[in-house]
């Protein structure tokens, strides 16, 4: 099979699975106070300090969650609510357009339910926030301010250095979903000056099912799960030791190769695009051009006339993993809002495709979809009549 769906997940590192097997040798609760709980939990604070000091944070600030969507969702609900706690005329909410689902999703939930104004910050073309439309949405008024640093369709990076700019001139704490960027960025919650960030081990290596909100500490936090209160009072739950050690150990090894990776998948991609533009010149490459506002190794492409569903099939018919987007709506046909927000027509919208590269993404993988390509384009929009 050639691989070519990193952004939705990406293969176990054999590091995280040693560190997973050693850690589950240990049976013990880590909220235990006996000897085997108290081991247990020696695990999972080595792996909590590890995970703060590859990502710029204090090992008191990482709440160890199930993985991105739960982070995200304690971040958009919990910050919000403990913002209107605090002061309740601040009731609006901002997000970018092109958030992940994990954050669109409870934010729409709470303005759905009457309990936040939900502004939801326009894009540009290429996918990069419409800083004049936030400078707007964010006043007074404001609770939480969300922006991806990375998207992970277009492979857009978002400029957060203004957006903490101009919510800072308001008072607003920013959570920015960082999932798709610890791989290939300099990823630091002190640094960027953010309140509060999302990662997820899966995407770094690690095992599916394990992450962590990043919180500085002092930020107004409600709990979305009740119950032990295991962490800082706001996540609940039994601590996940196994989980924890792998994802530290992939993160640390993901991290070590940020440099080196980004210049290798930077060559590969120009490969498959100087490919598809060669033979599949209806498709149009979408997001930045510049290398320094995108991610290395994503090819976001809109081929008109092609559906998304059929390419993909026969793509898969010919061996190659593809998507069109978040892996989170796979399988359901729909038009992708992260192309529509970028300005594509519904039609348009529901005929991307998203090729990502990754650590184990090779010149042969390269090869092999540039081959299966155009004649899946051409039998999709042959099937289309187009």
């Amino acid at each position: 099979m050639t691989y070519l769906d990193h952004a939705a997940t990406t293969p176990l590192r054999a590091s995280a699975r040693e560190a997973w097997l050693a850690a589950s040798e240990e049976v013990g609760n880590p909220s235990s106070l006996h000897a085997a709980g108290r081991r247990a939990r020696a695990i999972v604070e080595d792996a909590r300090e590890r995970i703060a000091a590859a990502l710029g944070a204090d090992a008191a600030e990482v709440i160890l969650t199930s993985g991105g969507t739960e982070a995200d969702n304690l971040a958009v609900m919990g910050i919000h609510r403990g913002r209107c706690a605090e002061d309740p005329s601040r009731r609006t909410l901002a997000v970018s357009a092109v958030e992940h689902h994990a954050v669109l999703d409870p934010a729409r939930w709470l303005a759905d339910r009457g309990e936040a104004e939900l502004v939801e910050v326009p894009v540009d073309a290429a996918g990069t926030l419409d800083l004049a439309a936030l400078a707007v949405a964010v006043g007074p008024a404001t609770s939480l301010v969300s922006v991806m640093w990375a998207n992970n369709e277009a492979g857009t990076v978002q400029p957060l250095a203004d957006v903490v700019e101009a919510a800072r001139a308001q008072g607003v704490p920013v959570h920015a979903d960082a999932v798709q960027a610890v791989p290939y960025l300099d990823v630091h919650l002190h640094r960027s000056g953010l309140d509060a960030l999302t990662v997820s081990a899966h995407k770094v290596g690690g095992p599916v099912g394990v992450g962590a909100l990043l919180a500085r500490r002092g930020l107004p936090l409600v709990p979305v799960l009740h119950g032990g209160g295991q962490q800082r009072s706001v996540r609940s739950g039994t601590l996940d030791a196994p989980g924890a050690a792998a994802f530290a150990a992939a993160l640390d090894d993901a991290v070590a190769e940020r440099s080196a990776e980004r210049a290798r998948l930077e060559r590969l991609r120009a490969r498959l695009l100087d490919g598809v533009r060669a033979h599949v010149p209806e498709a149009t490459v979408s997001g930045p051009a510049d290398p320094a506002h995108r991610l290395p190794g994503i090819v976001h492409l809109v081929v008109p006339g092609a559906r998304a569903e059929s390419v993909l099939f026969l793509l898969d018919a010919a061996g190659i993993a593809a998507s069109s987007g978040s892996a989170c709506t796979a399988g359901v046909v729909q038009s992708s809002h992260v192309a529509m927000a970028m300005g594509w027509s519904a039609d348009d919208a529901a005929c991307t495709l998203r090729l990502s590269l990754g650590r184990t993404s090779t010149d042969e993988d390269v090869a092999a979809v540039l081959a299966a390509l155009p004649d899946a384009v051409a039998r999709a929009r042959a099937a289309a009549g187009r």
